[in-house]
């Protein structure tokens, strides 16, 4: 089909009314937003000749993988280019250094409890070795930060999360926890050793990830929030850099900067990582964005 089909009056005012170009009132951003993403897709139907059927397919994917969109957004580079959008704008605004920014994966739950430094994350018992982490954070001069929270979640040994577990075994906030820290910057934790894991099998990120010929497979890996007074605050993970898919993680967690390789000492393991946080430049740097997260 010729692609100037798209630049015909009925198809240019289908996509006016439909983003309500055409009506007062509403919110002339999403307005514009809205027009230009119909205009994309309709732009895509038109370049590969897409069927009816074969919208409708795709339609029907989506309703039923809705419960994994989680997964999918990840899994599709979406989460991880809205993390390179971040860092160009900091790049045009001058702004550089600190701890990479990474994805945040749908798998936090807020209402962890608060626990001083040295904490154990984990409650439940679980057959594997252990892991200690430890570290500083520093702001941009290498100042010790005071007064951080350091939001930590991971896995257990079979991959699953606690809340989202699908054998119902672990007990709430099981390897999560906030870790309060103090003056001088300095935290620790340890658990029990994290696994990676692979996208629930037959599900919806399954079957799109088998379609384009991928996999499904994270590395073993650790999730953390920062937020502190006078301080961005940072979403971040760390990839054990010894994993198989550690640099082939299928949710594009993996970035320069965030790959320890853990000392292991027979199943237990030590990791040592020093985080760095940029300056506030408004209050809306220290606080989290408006993504909806589970809360128990």
């Amino acid at each position: 089909m010729n692609s100037e089909f798209l630049n015909t009056p009925e198809v240019q005012t289908l996509l006016d009314r439909s983003a309500g170009i055409d009506k007062d009132g509403g919110d002339t951003r999403l307005k514009a937003i809205t027009r230009d993403l119909l205009e994309a897709l309709f732009a895509t139907i038109v370049k590969h000749d897409i069927t009816e059927s074969e919208f409708w397919q795709a339609v029907t994917f989506f309703q039923q993988g809705v419960g994994e969109f989680g997964l999918i957004v990840p899994g599709t580079g979406i989460e991880h280019f809205m993390d390179l959008v971040m860092d160009e704008r900091d790049r045009e605004a001058g702004l550089s250094g600190g701890t990479p920014r990474t994805i945040e994966g749908p798998l936090y739950v807020a209402g962890a409890p608060l626990v001083e430094n040295g904490a154990n994350l984990t409650t439940d018992p679980d057959d594997t070795g252990n892991l200690s982490m430890s570290g500083q954070i520093t702001g941009p001069d290498g100042e010790p930060v005071k007064d951080a929270i350091l939001h930590v979640w991971h896995a257990n040994s079979k991959g699953f999360y606690s809340h989202f577990d699908p054998t119902g075994e672990q007990t709430p906030f099981n390897n999560r926890r906030r870790i309060k820290l103090g003056d001088d910057g300095r935290y620790s934790f340890h658990s029990k050793m994290p696994n990676g894991y692979s996208v629930p099998p037959q599900g919806a990120t399954d079957v799109l990830m088998q379609a384009l010929g991928r996999h499904g497979n994270r590395p073993a890996h650790v999730h953390f929030f920062i937020e502190a007074p006078g301080y961005r605050t940072l979403t971040t993970q760390i990839n054990f850099g010894d994993d198989p898919f550690a640099r082939d993680d299928f949710a594009f967690g993996t970035r320069d900067g965030l790959l320890p390789v853990p000392e292991r000492d027979g199943d237990d393991a030590v990791i040592e990582f020093d985080f760095s946080l940029q300056r506030a430049a408004s209050h809306e740097d220290e606080v989290f964005s408006a993504r909806a997260r589970a809360e128990a």
